[in-house]
């Protein structure tokens, strides 16, 4: 016998993943729906969503980490969080090709964005690029290349730093000169042999402030 108001439940959760996805353009947690639909249990979340999976108004992949996805959701595709990139001083990482070898979360994106090219996205760290509408938090799409042109903003390994770092890039006569967005901040200026261009911005996700 169904206890009083879990039909209740069950949709004010499908109405929270709704508004969720709306605001945010990717999936929430277990506990993000726990807490945002006042639920006491996580295993009460996970019921409805074993209910809503069954009856076709959502999917999920068990092996992803956020891939709940809304049935009803048309021309989307699933773009993966790949890690952390800094809009200030280089954040460290191990290896040039770490950094985007294992995805965090998946971003559930309307096909406008991403069209038919291979994006992937970052989490933005710091804010040099604020003048250019990109705050800490938000969430820049990428798509793979090794080379830019003169103005683009691009996601640059620096070889001998180890860093990796999001900036516009100016080539100049024997140097490279990476440029913040951000007026209070100063350029990084390396020479060519020491860069590799790992990616060019095609759009953005703003957090919610």
């Amino acid at each position: 016998m169904r206890q009083p108001g879990h039909n209740d439940t069950r949709e004010r959760i499908f109405s929270f993943l709704h508004d969720f996805f709306g605001e945010r353009g990717y999936a929430p947690t277990v506990r993000d729906i726990l807490k945002g639909c006042g639920i006491s249990s996580t295993a009460v979340v996970q019921h409805h969503l074993d209910v809503l999976e069954r009856e076709g108004r959502i999917h999920r992949d068990p092996a992803v980490f956020r891939s709940i996805r809304l049935a009803e959701k048309r021309n989307t595709s699933g773009v993966p969080l790949l890690g952390v990139i800094a809009a200030g001083q280089p954040i460290p990482v191990p290896s040039p090709d770490t950094w985007t070898s294992q995805t965090l979360d998946t971003i559930e994106l309307p096909q406008e964005m991403t069209g038919n090219r291979q994006v992937y996205a970052l989490r933005v760290k710091g804010q040099s690029m604020i003048d250019a509408l990109i705050d800490d938090g938000d969430i820049v799409l990428m798509e793979q290349a090794n080379s830019a042109q003169n103005g683009e903003m691009v996601a640059v390994w620096l070889k001998d730093e180890r860093a990796v770092t999001l900036k516009r890039i100016h080539f100049e006569a024997g140097r490279v000169i990476l440029k913040p967005a951000n007026r209070s901040m100063k350029p990084i200026t390396v020479l060519p042999e020491n860069i590799e261009i790992q990616g060019k911005v095609v759009g953005v996700v703003r957090k919610l402030r």
